[in-house]
């Protein structure tokens, strides 16, 4: 594949069949469109699997819920359309976004009751999603938006809206040079970057920001599973942005950002050290599996 990602060869599933990649319209009075009712998951195929692909098609379902969208499929179906679309594109190594949203209809104001939910899959391949940082550790800017309070919006939803910050944040990290920003949450704590969360090592001990505010990643919760089955102490907890003078290294985890090494975040710098090397070659081992 190559080219934009709206002109390319292949297969888009688009609710319950497969069309022209170049076809996979919305009308432009989509409700998604106009009021961010969309929800989605990134995934990764290696060798022809999807990994943790359940868990991501349960999320799905469950931010459309906290959204108020009524799935129009289940588990298995998703199971099954996932691993079909994969298939059709004949790669065994790919990116796989999942994306459900509120599509036009009758209603076009705020509410979108009387409006279809409407579902969509494309797989494409996608590299490390910050080149070179895996290597020599990623440089970060600190956001200056910060992740909201729960009581403002469901931070446990995978929902468009949420990255409306993100895109705006990574755009003026990228115009310093940086390949990521850094949030804060709404009380001062670090929360996560924009599309991964974050790490930091201390001591032989791993701390990282207590998900209650932002999404508990799966990559998240895997790596952290893998730290406890090797020996090593990992404390969940509120962390204040000072901390990280002390801190002496760093990583983040997500779908697309797998495990990359971070080396600076604002004025702070992280040595890319052996648990966050060896970390990052486990996982790396696990999802080829």
């Amino acid at each position: 594949m190559s080219g934009s990602y709206d002109d390319r060869d292949g297969k888009i599933w688009m609710d319950g069949a497969f069309v022209d990649w170049r076809e996979a319209k919305v009308h432009v009075l989509t409700h998604a469109m106009h009021y961010a009712s969309s929800v989605f998951e990134g995934e990764r195929a290696y060798n022809g699997k999807i990994f943790k692909s359940r868990e991501h098609s349960e999320r799905l379902i469950a931010s459309a819920a906290a959204l108020d969208m009524p799935m129009p499929y289940s588990v298995d179906e998703i199971e099954a359309a996932k691993e079909a679309t994969l298939k059709e594109s004949g790669l065994t190594d790919a990116y796989v976004r999942a994306v459900v949203w509120r599509g036009s209809g009758e209603d076009m104001g705020v509410a979108s009751a009387k409006n279809p939910v409407r579902m969509a899959i494309a797989v494409w391949p996608w590299g490390a999603y910050y080149g070179d940082a895996k290597m020599q550790g990623a440089k970060l800017d600190i956001a200056e938006w910060k992740r909201p309070s729960p009581e403002t919006i469901p931070v446990h939803a995978k929902a468009a809206g949420l990255y409306m910050i993100c895109t705006i944040s990574k755009h003026k990290a990228e115009a310093k040079g940086c390949s990521d920003a850094l949030f804060m949450d709404y009380r001062g704590y670090v929360a996560e970057a924009t599309g991964a969360n974050v790490f930091f090592v201390k001591d032989g001990e791993v701390h990282t920001p207590l998900a209650d505010c932002f999404l508990n990643g799966i990559t998240r919760q895997t790596v952290i599973q893998m730290l406890k089955d090797k020996g090593i102490t990992v404390i969940e907890r509120h962390i204040l942005p000072e901390e990280m003078a002390d801190f002496e290294q760093c990583w983040l985890t997500g779908t697309a950002a797998e495990v990359t090494p971070v080396g600076q975040i604002g004025d702070y710098t992280f040595e890319v050290g052996d648990i966050t090397r060896d970390i990052a070659e486990s996982y790396e081992k696990l999802v080829r599996a």
